[in-house]
């Protein structure tokens, strides 16, 4: 047996593979129920998002003169795109999933030189690109369950077959702001469009990852208690967008929406469960974690409130991983093997063998 040189040790169990697919397992539940709500078109802009990734991605290693199947298979790629999907309206043009999934792992990632060496979200860089870029195509929304004859005869539903006449709507926090810039209050923007078990189940327009905060929430806890995630950074990114909308719905409730609008609307779920916990983009130490995290929560809600976008969470995100060298810089864990000031280290002897 070969001796080991140096100290302590530490043996992870999972693969990257292994995470990735654990991950994935956690996004299916709230990916099948968007499936479930928005049809076929849906579906076919998810499987163009992954097909277009692992072919862009496979372009650029062969360019790189680089390994391609390892790369492949750790399945980093397959997750960008996957995250990319389920930020993309569910109806939107191909050439928009295909535009950002290569993107995304193309300039997102390997331009940087591959997994692990990323700045930025590699989704959540792609997302902000298509937004300022093919603003139209990145807010067109329609209605979960709408039915377009010939196009979802297996699987979206109807409540009592009833046919709906339109397929484009605001979402949520696109209407308030539309509303709210009209002159009406808060309660006449949310009347009519906001009931706090609709948007924690999901039946409301939106993204793919807006579908359910119920089950991408699910998804996160499952991936807390299987060790792949920490809760520190997606609790610090609940609690900054909560705890200002608290205060200001507080100080004026005609003007600003409460707590459980922000926490169940738009991608802040998403966001804090499965875009702000990566671990190449976001702190190293649990304190810088809560840094990040809460970070991400304000600057959401500074951008949802007073920005020009309805959505903040990708930018906020974006902004936060440029500040993540800085957390880390600043906050830092103690080194191994040395005391804080006040304290001693003690040495116990070390035991003759008696044998």
């Amino acid at each position: 047996m070969t001796p080991i040189a140096h100290s302590p040790h530490a043996h992870a169990a999972n693969s990257v593979s292994r995470i990735m697919a654990t991950v994935m397992l956690a996004l299916v539940p709230a990916t099948l129920f968007g499936f479930w709500l928005y049809g076929w078109p849906a579906v076919y802009l998810w499987a163009v998002s992954l097909l277009a990734a692992i072919v862009g991605e496979a372009a650029m290693l062969k360019f790189q003169q680089r390994a391609v199947k390892p790369a492949l298979l750790d399945g980093s790629g397959v997750l960008t795109a996957w995250l990319l999907a389920l930020s993309l309206p569910p109806w939107a043009p191909w050439w928009i999933a295909v535009v950002g999934s290569l993107f995304a792992v193309i300039v997102g990632k390997q331009v940087f030189g591959g997994l692990g060496q990323n700045v930025f979200n590699p989704a959540m860089a792609a997302r902000v690109m298509l937004l300022i870029s093919f603003p139209l195509e990145m807010t067109t929304w329609i209605p979960p369950m709408a039915q377009l004859p010939g196009m979802l005869d297996s699987l979206a539903v109807t409540f009592g077959g009833q046919q709906l006449d339109a397929i484009s709507s605001a979402s949520l926090l696109g209407h308030v702001k539309t509303e709210f810039s009209r002159g009406l209050d808060l309660q006449q923007a949310l009347s009519g469009h906001y009931a706090p078990l609709q948007a924690l189940w999901g039946q409301r327009s939106g993204s793919l990852g807006e579908t359910s905060a119920l089950l991408i929430l699910l998804g996160g806890v499952f991936l807390i208690a299987r060790s792949i995630i920490s809760w520190h950074a997606p609790v610090a990114m609940l609690a900054g967008v909560a705890l200002p909308a608290l205060l200001m719905s507080l100080i004026a409730p005609d003007h600003y929406a409460g707590p459980l609008v922000h926490l169940l609307s738009g991608g802040v779920m998403l966001g804090a469960f499965f875009i702000a916990t990566d671990p190449v983009t976001s702190p190293n130490t649990a304190a810088g974690q809560l840094v990040f995290g809460l970070g991400c929560g304000l600057l959401t809600y500074v951008i949802r409130t007073w920005g020009a976008y309805p959505e903040g969470v990708a930018f906020a995100v974006m902004l936060m991983n440029a500040a993540t060298p800085i957390i880390d810089r600043y906050v830092k864990p103690r080194i191994y093997g040395r005391t804080r000031k006040g304290e001693t280290l003690v040495v116990e002897p070390a035991k003759k063998d008696v044998a």
